[in-house]
């Protein structure tokens, strides 16, 4: 018996999940390097302990030389539970901004971010003995796509901005109360966010400038 061939896809089922890929912005292949990010993240995780107290953020190991922990840190996570919290994270601002900057201009955000926010806790906050995770990251993320919403004059860009300096704002007021709030994890979201905005800045004046020399 010669089994049947399956059934297409019907057409309106189709652009029906283009349109949800489009505004999860996981179409034009953006989808793989979302995959490719996530995967990572599980990767270093399922390595276990051994792994993550290699790569975290170590103020004793950075003074004796293992520079790397400065870029790693932001890749490794304490547990299952702080790890899909970062994913989910990860796929919310990805929705929002991925179609903001092109690959090389993410890579910048991202390493400026992660940069920024080891030498925050190194020259700012020296009582931080150690961290891990990528929220500090994700808050760099935040910010500079939000700038490039201003930049663009996107309808959404005072939600953006509201939404991002009340939670920082939230978050600098409950460490300052001593309401038990994680001080480590707020230092790193506000060093986060200030880098974005600083590249996010500096990047759309790039852009102002080319588009200047354009017309011109």
């Amino acid at each position: 018996m010669i089994p049947k061939r399956a059934e297409p896809m019907p057409r309106g089922w189709r652009r029906s999940a283009a349109e949800i890929a489009a505004a999860l912005q996981w179409d034009s292949g953006r989808w793989i390097w979302l995959l490719l990010i996530v995967s990572t993240l599980d990767l270093l995780w399922a390595l276990g302990d051994k792994v993550t107290l290699g790569l975290r953020y170590d103020r004793a190991a950075i003074a004796a030389g293992e520079w790397w922990r400065l870029l790693s840190a932001h890749a490794v996570h304490l547990d299952l539970h702080h790890l899909i919290l970062n994913e989910l994270g990860l796929v919310l601002v990805w929705a929002l901004f991925a179609a903001d900057y092109d690959a090389i201009d993410w890579s910048i955000i991202v390493l400026s971010g992660a940069l920024a926010i080891s030498s925050g806790l190194w020259w700012l906050s020296p009582q931080v003995p150690w961290y891990v995770g990528a929220s500090g990251v994700l808050h760099t993320v935040m910010a500079a796509g939000t700038v490039r919403h201003w930049c663009d004059r996107s309808w959404d860009r005072w939600i953006l901005l509201a939404g991002l300096a009340l939670k920082i704002g939230h978050e600098q007021y409950a460490q300052a109360a001593g309401s038990g709030v994680a001080w480590i994890v707020v230092d790193a979201h506000l060093y986060g966010a200030a880098a974005g905005f600083a590249v996010g800045a500096a990047l759309c004046l790039r852009t102002a400038i080319i588009r200047h020399h354009a017309r011109s």
